[in-house]
């Protein structure tokens, strides 16, 4: 059978904006022309701009978002022995990170509402051997992050951020990253800001977590050919940084955008049968990297409007905790029952901020059209 033509994308990358594809390869030209494709001006430029975007200290550009959270964890301390407070709803990066460092991962559950890590979870699970805590700003949703940093703080742990899918979202007025003791970004392509590839980075206000960070992302070398420490090639491309420099100028103005065209979807989708995301509180933010709705009939769903030339995704599919990966950590079904239940019931609807106002219609129509089967059916 042959699959409809897809009417509305997941999401939309640069390719689809020839404006701003002048603009971009304009920048890439300029690194070509150079040959400087790794680390300098360009990567030290967008490092400036990250940092004062984020309203911290330092930047540190390194090649994967991935990466960011293990050289995070290695700068932090975190080794062999140790466990890391991970939610288990979350894409397995945050898990593997832990585990690249020779750590363990200690999977918890999350909040039914938010889908996010809570402080009593984070305090359910401390231990003995507990250094630290990535609370995760799933989807572009932060997490209430002061009462986690506080019970931190009071315990001796450390707090990594992954904000890998909130660029630029911000809790009582700070933006995500410079909360804890760092923060980890991906730049992957379909992120709110997105690179032409892999990318990452790590923020934090400290100096020597940034410095160690530094050397880890290029073999501990400082100057040429003197390795201070064991470290890696995790570098920022200084092609990648060229476009990112660039689209972060428009980040906030997308963010909006994402927002705006969220509140569409939701009061349009209001009296169907799906879950729409719960509005941001007062302390949060939500910058929409996915809007993700829950259908107790979500494989159907994504099945009908598949048929209508309406793209859709599923994040996750499966919790961390059930995964081939994380088999030995001997977490059997039903042990973190919220994460699971999500995994289930979870869709991601079309999501972008050049979005029309036609497209939101086309999909809660064709999201309604499903319902009203549904309910004739029964």
């Amino acid at each position: 059978m042959t699959t409809p033509a897809v009417r509305v994308p997941l999401t939309r990358l640069d390719n689809a904006d020839p404006e701003l594809m002048v603009e971009l390869l304009e920048a890439v030209r300029r690194v070509a022309e150079r040959g400087a494709f790794t680390l300098g001006d360009e990567v030290e430029g967008f490092e400036r701009d990250f940092a004062s975007y984020c309203g911290t200290a330092h930047a540190v550009g390194v090649s994967s978002g991935t990466e960011a959270l293990a050289l995070g964890l290695r700068a932090l301390g975190v080794g062999a022995g140790d466990e890391v407070i991970v939610p288990a709803n979350s894409f397995i990066a945050t898990a593997e990170a832990v585990t690249l460092v020779g750590a363990t991962p200690r999977l918890v559950d999350v909040d039914e509402s938010t889908h996010l890590l809570t402080v009593e979870n984070v305090e359910r699970n401390l231990g003995p051997l507990t250094r630290c805590v990535i609370p995760v700003h799933l989807y572009g949703r932060t997490v209430d992050l002061d009462p986690i940093v506080e019970l931190a703080r009071g315990a001796g742990i450390t707090v990594l951020e992954d904000a890998c899918q909130a660029h630029g979202a911000r809790y009582l007025e700070r933006r995500v990253g410079s909360l804890g003791d760092a923060g980890c970004f991906s730049f992957y392509p379909a992120k709110n800001l997105g690179a032409w590839g892999d990318g990452g980075a790590l923020v934090t206000d400290d100096p020597e977590i940034a410095e160690r960070v530094r050397l880890l992302r290029s073999h501990g070398e400082r100057p040429r050919y003197n390795h201070r420490i064991c470290g890696t090639t995790a570098r920022l491309d200084a092609i990648h940084a060229a476009v990112l420099r660039i689209k972060l100028r428009e980040l906030d103005e997308a963010n909006l955008a994402r927002r705006a065209i969220a509140a569409a979807l939701s009061a349009a989708l209001s009296g169907s049968d799906v879950r729409t995301p719960r509005p941001a509180d007062h302390v949060g933010d939500h910058v929409v990297h996915q809007y993700v709705v829950r259908s107790e009939h979500r494989d159907a769903l994504r099945e009908h409007l598949t048929g209508l030339g309406i793209a859709t995704g599923v994040h996750y599919p499966v919790p961390i905790h059930l995964t081939g990966a994380y088999a030995s950590l001997r977490l059997a079904p039903g042990s973190l029952p919220i994460a699971e239940r999500l995994a289930r019931t979870v869709c991601s609807l079309p999501i972008f901020p050049t979005m029309t106002e036609a497209q939101v219609d086309e999909v809660a129509g064709a999201v309604a059209c499903f319902d009203s089967g549904a309910r004739e059916a029964a």
